[in-house]
């Protein structure tokens, strides 16, 4: 299944980092909202977060608490974006 996830993103942009992001992402795991085994998630959501998203699209809800990240992005600026698996995107 992840290599058919993958195959499907071929092609699609990658954002780069920001100095916000990067500072985000450092919180986030300094603060334990996401552990720091998840170094890739707390990256993926601050990412999202600091390019101004709406939405940010994951099956990984493992590790990523909207509540916490939500205070999280407001304690540096940048709106947290909705995050919601493809399955609840496709019901708003």
């Amino acid at each position: 299944m992840a290599a058919a996830r993958i195959a499907i993103l071929r092609g699609v942009r990658v954002l780069p980092g920001t100095p916000l992001a990067n500072q985000l992402t450092k919180h986030l795991l300094a603060s334990g909202i996401i552990p720091e085994v998840a170094v890739d998630d707390a990256a993926h959501v601050v990412l999202a977060a600091a390019r101004g998203m709406d939405f940010l699209r994951t099956w990984n809800c493992t590790h990523i608490n909207s509540r916490g990240i939500e205070r999280a992005c407001g304690d540096f600026g940048p709106e947290c974006p909705v995050i919601r698996t493809p399955t609840e995107l496709l019901k708003l």
